[in-house]
Order: C-alpha cells, then sequence, then structure tokens
C-alpha cells in the first residue's frame, strides 16, 4: 500500500544526490573526463537503489527466485557490455556509459514485467513520505557507518604512510568480506518472515529466529575454521608469495568475520521490532570504538594492530546487541538446542580442520581443498544431526512449507 509513496520519497532523494553529485564532482577533481564518469556512475547507482525498491518487494512476497533471476541477467548483460567497450572503444567515460546502459536496459524489463505480474506501480507525493524517512534514516546511515567500519581500517594505516601494510591489508579484507556474502544472503531471506511472525506470532517468531541462529553456527565456525586453516593458500593463489604477510591478516580477519555471522540474528530482531535506531547507535559505537583502538594498535603492531582494533569492538557491539535483545523481551538468546547445533558444528568443524590441514591435502589445488572441506563437514554433521537430531530434518522440512 506503501509502495507509491516510497517510489515518491525515492525520487526526492533521487534529485537531492544528483544535485550533491554534481556540486561535489567540481571539489573532488578539476579533470572534466573524471567528472563527467562521476555524474554517469551517480545515475549508475540511483537506478541501483530502484533495483533495492523492487528487491524488497520481492523479499517481503517470499519471492527472491525472481530476484536471483533479475541479477543474473544484470551480471551477465553488464560483463557483456564492459567487455565490448573494453575491447573496441577504452575509456573511463564509455566505461561509464556500459555499467549505466546495462543496468537501464535491465530495469526497463524488470519495471515492465513487475507492473504486470506483481503490483502496478504508481507515484504519490504527500507529507506521509517523510514518515518513512523518519522510520527509515537509521537503516540507511547504519548501512553507510557499516562501510566505515570496513575502510576506516584502510584509511587510518595510510594516513600513518604505511602503504605497503596497507595493500596486505586490502588484499585480505577482499577475501573476509566475500566470505561474509553468504549469511548476509540468509538473513536477508529471513527478514520477510521475521517481520511477519513480529506481528502475528511471537511463539513462531522465536521458532523461526532459532532456524537463523542455526543456520549461522552451523555456517560461521567451518568458515572461520577454513579460512584460518586456508589462509595462505588463499592469499598464493589469488595475490601471489609477494602478498604472504596477508595470510596472518586474513586469519585475524575471520576471527571478525566470525563474531559479524553469531552477530546478524541479534541485529536484525532489533530492526523486525523498530529498534532500528537503538541498532543503529551500536553501529555507530563500534565503528567509535573502532577508530580510538587504532589510535592506540596501529602506530605500535601495524595492519595487525589495526584488524586487533576491529574484532575488540566487534566483539563489544555484538555483547550489547545481545544484551539489548534480552532486556527488549524480544527472542531468548540461546537455548540447549542451540548448544547442541554449537558442540556438533564445531566437532565437525575441528575434523574438516586437520583433514584440508594435513600435508597430503594441503598441498592440493585450493579448489579440490575446498571441496574436500566441504564435503567432509558436510558428512560428520549429516552424522551427528541423525544421531542427535533424528527428526531435526523433518521439522525443518514441515516448518519452510507452512
Amino acid at each position: 500500500k506503501k509502495l507509491a509513496d516510497i517510489l515518491g520519497l525515492e525520487i526526492i532523494l533521487w534529485l537531492f544526490i544528483l544535485i550533491l553529485s554534481f556540486i561535489g564532482s567540481f571539489f573532488i577533481t578539476s579533470d572534466l573526463i573524471v567528472r563527467k564518469a562521476v555524474w554517469i556512475l551517480t545515475i549508475f547507482v540511483i537506478s541501483n537503489s530502484f533495483f533495492g525498491i523492487i528487491f524488497s518487494f520481492l523479499r517481503a512476497r517470499q519471492k527472491m527466485e525472481y530476484e536471483a533471476g533479475i541479477k543474473i541477467f544484470q551480471a551477465l548483460l553488464n560483463l557483456m557490455i564492459v567487455i565490448l567497450i573494453i575491447f573496441n572503444i577504452p575509456s573511463i567515460v564509455n566505461l561509464s556509459y556500459g555499467y549505466l546502459l546495462s543496468n537501464i536496459i535491465v530495469l526497463a524489463f524488470s519495471i515492465f514485467y513487475f507492473n504486470f505480474y506483481f503490483q502496478k506501480l504508481n507515484i504519490r507525493f504527500k507529507k506521509d513520505i517523510f514518515e518513512i524517512l523518519k522510520m527509515s534514516w537509521p537503516l540507511s546511515f547504519g548501512l553507510m557507518i557499516g562501510w566505515v567500519y570496513i575502510s576506516i581500517n584502510s584509511v587510518m594505516l595510510g594516513y600513518w604512510g604505511l602503504i605497503t601494510e596497507n595493500g596486505w591489508y586490502n588484499a585480505a579484507s577482499r577475501i573476509a568480506i566475500v566470505a561474509i556474502i553468504p549469511a548476509s544472503l540468509i538473513v536477508k531471506s529471513f527478514y520477510p518472515v521475521l517481520s511477519n511472525l513480529f506481528v502475528s506470532s511471537k511463539q513462531n517468531l522465536q521458532k523461526a529466529w532459532d532456524y537463523l541462529m542455526e543456520l549461522m553456527i552451523l555456517l560461521v565456525l567451518p568458515t572461520v575454521a577454513g579460512g584460518i586453516a586456508l589462509s595462505d593458500n588463499i592469499i598464493k593463489s589469488f595475490y601471489g608469495s609477494d602478498f604472504s604477510p596477508s595470510a596472518l591478516a586474513l586469519q585475524l580477519l575471520m576471527i571478525a568475520v566470525g563474531i559479524s555471522f553469531i552477530n546478524y540474528p541479534y541485529g536484525v530482531i532489533l530492526v523486525v521490532s523498530d529498534h532500528q535506531k537503538r541498532n543503529f547507535g551500536l553501529i555507530a559505537l563500534g565503528a567509535v570504538i573502532n577508530i580510538v583502538l587504532n589510535f592506540f594498535f596501529i602506530p605500535a603492531f601495524g595492519l595487525y594492530g589495526a584488524i586487533m582494533g576491529t574484532i575488540i569492538a566487534s566483539f563489544i557491539i555484538f555483547l550489547l546487541t545481545v544484551f539489548y535483545s534480552k532486556k527488549l523481551a524480544l527472542i531468548l538468546p540461546f537455548n540447549k538446542n542451540l548448544l547442541k547445533v554449537a558442540l556438533i558444528s564445531l566437532i565437525s568443524s575441528s575434523i574438516m580442520y586437520y583433514a584440508i590441514s594435513s600435508k597430503f591435502i594441503s598441498g592440493l589445488n585450493i579448489i579440490f581443498i575446498f571441496i574436500i572441506g566441504i564435503l567432509t563437514y558436510a558428512l560428520f554433521l549429516f552424522l551427528f544431526y541423525i544421531t542427535i537430531f533424528p527428526k531435526r530434518l523433518l521439522i525443518l522440512k514441515k516448518w519452510k512449507n507452512s
């Protein structure tokens, strides 16, 4: 019902960003070509935000297969157009036009399909749209601060002139960010269900949240164990032996990744329960703690100190998020079943860790090591589940169907 109002608000925000980008480009660079690329890519980013509205609607209707189809089509078309530009008319401006063109084509098809098969699109400008802005700004700024969280270590390493260490840090952090993607996708898929159940059934909300936490536990332990065990192989495979100091950085970052995984369910329950301002405050506090710790740790320990600051800040925010979710009586933050799941996952991950760390397997190609690790973890996890939770898979299937 609010979709037309949301689109009206979005257009106002688009115009604001376009004006801000146009004015800002004159302060960023005096190069006309780069400035023009900034304008084009701003429109590209704005068109991406329209996809975000469509995807949110599809998630709310639990029709995420359409989102997957659109994203695959978008990625393939983008790749084709960009490759054609690179090999025929390479330039910064043409490449920017290529990104924009692929987006506009996919967006046009998406709007047409959405309009006729899901909901007719209208645009409405009312005073009410600012109520939407009032409700949503903590999520938007929380996302921005989240990116500050990710990039602040790199900025501060540069501030102290640690350029080489900055390169090592960024090599490891790119891989760590990729490791977070599966967890973020799972949380997005649960978000509509949790939002619905918060209103309709608190009992089923707890069950759904328990399933989300169970998935996070089952995902986090093998991800962290595998990342620590294979850090050296991963860095050498992607960046070469010159980046070997990044291996320890990746191991430390995997600990931060693990904390993020476990924190996701607690953070999302705050948002679902309309405590997004509190969630924003916690994210902002984490960024501030990270920055303060960096002033002490980076001069003493370099890039490893920066990561230690992130780990400590992440852990403090995790504890506070759990505390508030319990204090506000939103969910029971842990139970015996989740403890059993954690033990099962820990044992399976340990077996996987020793398997892929063995001399025979660790010398193989990184892809084969990944496959062996996944199969080892999955096998022992399955054996533990059918022994300890013999009806668990059936319950999960029944819950999904309901």
